[in-house]
């Protein structure tokens, strides 16, 4: 069982002997002034998040955590880069920033949804391929493309879990997505898949070339039109995907 003391120390950043000094003196209250001293204090996580008063300041304890971001294009996904910046610098202010992790990656020349949390097994069941969490795309190519064949399968041997491919109109495109001037056909793919470079490889097989790209869905979260490149809204994941089904394993 999670303690109130652990507790204070992920979500501000502290290490336990520095709470430990802060609840002895007396510096710890709950937001009816009473005094916390004791950091044993069980904190289930079915309760959800708690507030605290430390030197004054209000801080919400989080037990989990999980954003959706809009990654703009430039930055990659990454908690490190040493050539460019990460999307993971983004999420500074964040809770639990530290703990946070991509849910599947969006490349240097792709925008859109991100995902991030800090639950691990809730991680691995939206990414693993078993469980097929559709992925939509809009994107902006070259030229037409070939309709694709029921055995399609790209240059690696995968065969893609096409869920719906369709040629729309530019108007219809999500904002996020870049328009180049080069792009003269514009579509929206769903995958059950996130294999590197998927996409592109894609509609490569099929005989264009991907030159804007943008993901706009994962399973039942939405990138809202209005949320701006670079910022990040917290979301519920674990009630988002409850009873999340595997699909057969992969042929």
């Amino acid at each position: 069982m999670p303690r109130l003391d652990a507790l204070i120390a992920r979500n501000l950043r502290l290490s336990r002997r520095d709470v430990t000094r802060l609840l002895r003196a007396g510096r710890v209250s709950d937001p009816d002034g009473q005094r916390l001293d004791d950091g044993r204090v069980p904190c289930p996580p079915g309760q959800g998040p708690r507030q605290v008063v430390v030197d004054g300041r209000s801080h919400v304890l989080h037990h989990r955590v999980s954003v959706l971001q809009h990654k703009p294009l430039g930055v990659v996904t990454a908690h490190d880069d040493p050539r460019h910046p990460t999307a993971y610098a983004l999420l500074r202010e964040a809770p639990l920033h530290r703990e946070l992790r991509a849910v599947g990656r969006l490349d240097l020349d792709t925008s859109g949804l991100l995902l991030w949390t800090t639950d691990g097994t809730l991680l691995h069941r939206l990414t693993h391929p078993r469980y097929g969490v559709p992925r939509e795309y809009h994107v902006g190519l070259a030229g037409e493309f070939d309709d694709p064949p029921a055995d399609l399968r790209l240059d690696d041997g995968h065969a893609p879990r096409i869920a719906a491919l369709a040629r729309r109109p530019a108007s219809d495109m999500h904002p996020a997505l870049r328009r180049s001037e080069a792009a003269t056909v514009h579509a929206s793919i769903t995958l059950g898949t996130g294999r590197f470079h998927e996409v592109r490889r894609i509609f490569a097989a099929l005989g264009t070339e991907v030159l804007d790209l943008c993901r706009v869905r994962f399973g039942v979260v939405e990138l809202p039109p209005a949320l701006p490149a670079g910022d990040h809204v917290p979301l519920d994941l674990h009630a988002l995907f409850r009873g999340l089904d595997p699909l057969p394993p992969e042929p």
